[in-house]
């Protein structure tokens, strides 16, 4: 358990080392959860692979900047960078759920030399369509609005906001408007140009991202697609046992654990 300083704020990760042979895989969580999402990873993992967790920008035990501007998808991928620059590694398997899934693909957009392999739980590429983004800036905009009417109640309880810890609605609403919204269609066109292997999963109960998903592994040209019976949004907490399982399968299968 660790910190950083990058980019005006203090970021907080946790580094799971076991031994310098392992590949290393970065984890990050879903809007409005924390690094505490993964527990149920880490000990599964110890014995394939060196993993690094941590707290988004306005999350959990990392800062949360008053200043609006200092939230954005550049800037999470900033802190990603800088995370595996301070754990010393040069390429990663680069991963994460959600908000989480969407910046693992932004952070191979701007850095695919980092990247060993990719791994997208519970997520979406974001949208071609300006009047769809729009759309989804404006849910995004509502829950910011709601975090500072009614503070971190508004946050509900659903199963990765149950297990995190938030010292800051303000700082979470500054996220929602900085991080989980979205402005241009990059990412989604870049899909077909991910040459390396890719693991999309999703939770066979998350309906709002299985559509996502079934498009991303058409369009990723080396993807595995799997989906978690009995599973929600959170299908790594839902549903440990399989997640792990199918997460240890891709590894395999790509010769990388």
């Amino acid at each position: 358990m660790a910190t950083i300083i990058n980019q005006g704020a203090e970021i907080y990760y946790e580094h799971h080392f076991q031994r310098a042979e392992l590949p290393t895989i970065l984890l990050s969580h879903g809007y409005s959860a924390t690094s505490q999402m993964w527990q149920g990873q880490l000990e599964s993992l110890a014995d394939i692979a060196n993993v690094i967790v941590w707290d988004m920008r306005g999350h959990g035990q990392s800062d949360s900047p008053e200043d609006p501007s200092q939230y954005s998808e550049a800037l999470t991928v900033s802190d990603m960078t800088a995370l595996l620059d301070t754990c010393g590694v040069e390429r990663a398997i680069v991963g994460g759920l959600s908000l989480g899934g969407y910046m693992t693909m932004a952070f191979h957009y701007a850095h695919r030399d980092r990247c060993q392999a990719l791994t997208l739980f519970d997520t979406g590429p974001g949208y071609k369509s300006a009047e769809a983004r729009e759309g989804w800036n404006a849910t995004a905009e509502a829950r910011a609005v709601d975090l500072e009417t009614r503070g971190l109640d508004a946050l509900g309880a659903s199963a990765e906001v149950r297990v995190a810890q938030h010292r800051s609605a303000q700082g979470l609403a500054h996220a929602a408007r900085g991080m989980l919204a979205q402005t241009d269609d990059r990412i989604i066109r870049s899909l077909p140009d991910i040459e390396m292997p890719v693991l999309v999963l999703v939770g066979e109960e998350d309906q709002p991202f299985l559509i996502p998903t079934d498009y991303m592994a058409g369009k990723i040209p080396h993807a595995t697609r799997v989906v978690i019976p009995a599973a929600g949004h959170a299908s790594n907490i839902d549903q440990p046992e399989l997640f792990n399982a199918a997460l240890k399968s891709f590894l395999r299968l790509i010769h990388i654990a």
